[in-house]
């Protein structure tokens, strides 16, 4: 299962594809299920639950409410990235 501050690491791009990757699992999940019995029915229910997460923290993103991580920027203090910061 998702956290919601795992999302909120993720970039707007990566939040896009994982939202790609969970709708098309959800569509192959309830294909099966049409065709026969499920080995974890409950997965349906849980995908649905990290789609919403997603989409929550995409559109918390669009309002302002809290902003996503950006493409360059890294949690390491150690990075080049970071040491550039620190000489401008």
């Amino acid at each position: 299962m998702l956290k919601i501050r795992d999302l909120r690491e993720m970039t707007r791009d990566e939040l896009l594809h994982k939202k790609n990757d969970l709708l098309d699992e959800r569509f192959n999940l309830s294909m099966r299920r049409s065709m026969k019995a499920l080995d974890n029915p409950l997965r349906l229910r849980q995908i649905r639950r990290e789609i919403a997460l997603v989409l929550t923290s995409l559109n918390e993103d669009k309002l302002g409410i809290r902003k996503l991580a950006e493409l360059g920027a890294t949690i390491l203090p150690d990075s080049k990235a970071a040491k550039k910061g620190k000489k401008e």
